[in-house]
């Protein structure tokens, strides 16, 4: 179970990692134009439109990939622990 939690912890972290720099492509024009920033689009933009369309912008600043971040994290925590609570782990 230990190798599970590693892998998947390795794998959030990654996604985590391509979720930020394809936030920080937004600040740069036409980043998200070349084929890594489609290739990250791909990846990215599936996840983060579930949290725009529950979570508006605050004028110019869109905080729902903070969040979604964030629920990402707390989501392998809470699947760890519920894990433990049930005796898997």
């Amino acid at each position: 179970m230990d190798m599970f939690f590693g892998i998947l912890n390795q794998a959030v972290f990654l996604y985590t990692i391509a979720l930020i720099i394809y936030i920080f492509m937004s600040w740069f024009p036409g980043a998200r134009e070349s084929s890594f920033g489609r290739f990250l689009g791909r990846i990215c933009e599936p996840y983060l439109d579930m949290f725009r369309r529950i979570i508006p912008p605050l004028g110019m600043i869109d905080i729902s990939p903070i969040v979604a971040i964030f629920v990402l994290r707390y989501a392998v925590h809470g699947l760890r622990a519920l894990f433990q609570m049930l005796g898997l782990y």
